[in-house]
């Protein structure tokens, strides 16, 4: 865990977030996230209105409220409306200990307010799996 937090000292969330992502709004219903999640590209999909995030719906909680309530039923009644956020100049050391601390699978990444971006697990060891392969050719060649 040191060497991790070693290798990500000094670096910018916004160089390991990924970019591409898909949003929700809130009058969204349960079958459009279906549809979302089962492209496969994220399990997490941060619920914007008047372009802010203001909610956040996990893969689990979209599973949970299909059984419960179906899918016709808007992301505004079953979103998760406490999450945590990194801002796109976060250093990635701090955002890589707050998104192990809350045991949330997202952070979104904001800038000015806005949806920039959305940093998981993944895009960190996927940023760490290039950085050593950068080092690698760097030192070889």
């Amino acid at each position: 865990m040191v060497q991790i937090k070693s290798a990500l000292a000094g670096i910018p969330v916004s160089r390991a977030m990924a970019t591409e992502f898909r949003t929700l709004s809130t009058d969204d219903t349960l079958s459009e996230a279906v549809e979302i999640v089962r492209t496969g590209m994220q399990q997490d999909l941060p619920v914007l209105e008047n372009e802010q995030v203001v909610g956040i719906l996990t893969r689990n909680e979209l599973l949970a409220a299909l059984t419960r309530m179906g899918q016709d039923t808007r992301i505004v009644d079953v979103m998760q409306r406490e999450f945590q956020v990194a801002d796109s100049h976060d250093m990635l050391e701090v955002a890589f200990s707050r998104l192990r601390s809350c045991a949330c699978h997202t952070l979104p990444v904001v800038h000015s307010e806005r949806l920039v971006g959305l940093l998981t697990m993944d895009n960190v060891g996927e940023f760490l799996r290039v950085q050593t392969a950068l080092r690698a050719t760097a030192s070889s060649g």
